[in-house]
């Protein structure tokens, strides 16, 4: 018999679709739900599945439907499809002192997203090591905060699980039971200390493994960081700069949902959800009720979302960048794509675009279905499939109206997005080498 040999993309998606069905099998049971009853089966692989692919999409409100078991439950979940199964799967084969293969290696180098294996145990341990130590801050401030709220027990709860949540741009809230259903994070708009520790949460967690290698490695000494780690950190910065200011002057116009409120509040809100819609999920206003301009951004800003090799999803900052880069190469007129002294390999704009053309076509597919049956507003509907395939999870509130097929679509995008619709493609595709090229010829475009 003939042994299957799988591919290292093609053992991450299994892992992730085992992982979601276990996760699904608990959260059926009675000890999950606040109510003691069963919950369906659908229901629970949809927050399964929102949940491992670090989403924040839900069918049911955390806080008020879920048992403290079941939080936990899907706690775990986030944990784990923020880090990798595989990066907590070979801690645990350190562990107990067990070796590495090198097709293990290779999973691995595909979860964290790296070109080359050499150093690939290393870096997962300070990829563990970063991960608790930044959670763990996070967990104090934030326990810190909400005691004064909730009391030290529940505070400590709390802080713990929205640390996690936003560590691993998940987006997953409790806050339901106490300030009402799916409200997230709208009660602290104004509070400087859970505004700022969130989203520096959400940053950390979005640039990426590699970049943090780079940052305790070399410090502040920008000069050294790889060329990867330049991009990233340039592309955030600016996405965040711009993302904020364009919040700011939208939705502080007359009749607006930003008019009236401090300056300090204004601030806050256009810089959280700047970073929010980076693949995050929290939200501090009402998403519903922006301006059509500001869903806009916010999905051009899902749609680009973290780094590679983060927990955040999104075509990926360097893809946007390579795609610019590529745009401004075309009007120069210049064959190769030069940044920081340095030229960038000739296959990567046809990457970049692919991935482009991909998670666009993804979204665009299954927007088209649920505009074919309802008659949502058209932003709306892309601020809810753009957020599925990027993992983001913020919502304008249409995802509990969907039909069980739609909420299957939005899944499809959760579990693509997370895996790597590209990378998944491909995974199943039959490689050929092709020795004969064909003879060249022009076409007109544009």
């Amino acid at each position: 018999m003939k042994k299957i040999k799988l591919k290292p993309v093609q053992v991450l998606a299994i892992g992730f679709f085992t992982i979601i069905m276990l996760g699904t099998i608990v959260l059926c049971l009675p000890i999950s739900s606040k109510s003691g009853q069963w919950t369906s089966f659908f229901n629970s692989m949809f927050t399964s599945t929102s949940a491992t692919c670090v989403t924040g999409l839900v069918v049911q409100d955390t806080g008020t439907y879920w048992s403290t078991f079941g939080q936990v439950i899907i706690l775990l979940l986030i944990q784990i499809g923020g880090i990798g199964f595989m990066t907590i799967a070979t801690l645990f084969s350190i562990a107990f002192g067990k070796k590495i293969s090198l097709k293990q290696k290779g999973v691995l180098q595909e979860s964290v997203n790296i070109d080359h294996p050499g150093g690939i145990i290393g870096l997962t341990k300070r990829i563990i090591n970063g991960t608790l130590l930044v959670e763990l801050i996070g967990a104090v401030i934030l326990a810190i905060r909400f005691s004064f709220d909730f009391g030290v027990v529940k505070g400590i709860y709390y802080g713990i699980f929205h640390s996690i949540s936003a560590f691993c741009n998940a987006g997953f809230d409790l806050f339901g039971a106490d300030f009402g259903k799916y409200s997230s994070l709208t009660h602290y708009k104004s509070d400087i200390t859970v505004n700022l520790t969130i989203t520096a949460l959400i940053i950390i967690g979005g640039i990426g493994f590699i970049v943090w290698n780079d940052l305790i490695k070399y410090k502040f000494n920008f000069k050294k960081y790889s060329l990867h780690s330049k991009i990233v950190l340039c592309v955030t910065a600016f996405l965040i700069v711009s993302g904020t200011i364009a919040f700011f002057v939208i939705e502080t116009l007359p009749n607006r949902q930003l008019e009236g409120e401090t300056i300090l509040s204004k601030l806050l809100q256009s810089f959280f959800q700047s970073v929010t819609t980076r693949t995050a999920g929290f939200n501090t206003c009402d998403i519903g009720k922006l301006d059509t301009g500001s869903k806009l951004i916010s999905t051009v800003l899902m749609f680009i979302g973290g780094s590679p090799g983060s927990t955040a999803g999104g075509i990926k900052t360097t893809t946007f960048f390579v795609i610019i880069l590529s745009f401004i190469a075309t009007l120069k007129g210049t064959p190769d794509l030069n940044i920081f002294k340095k030229r960038l390999e000739p296959d990567a704009t046809r990457k970049a675009l692919a991935v482009f053309f991909v998670n666009f076509s993804l979204a665009m597919v299954v927007a088209v279905v649920i505009c074919t049956n309802h008659t949502f507003d058209l932003s709306d509907v892309f601020i809810e499939t753009f957020s599925a395939v990027d993992t983001v999870g913020i919502t304008a509130g249409i995802t509990r109206s969907l039909t069980g097929v739609e909420k299957f679509l939005i899944m499809i995008l959760m579990y693509c997005g997370r895996v790597g619709s590209l990378s998944f493609a491909i995974s199943f595709a039959k490689s050929k080498v092709y020795m004969l090229r064909r003879p060249e010829s022009k076409i007109s475009i544009g």
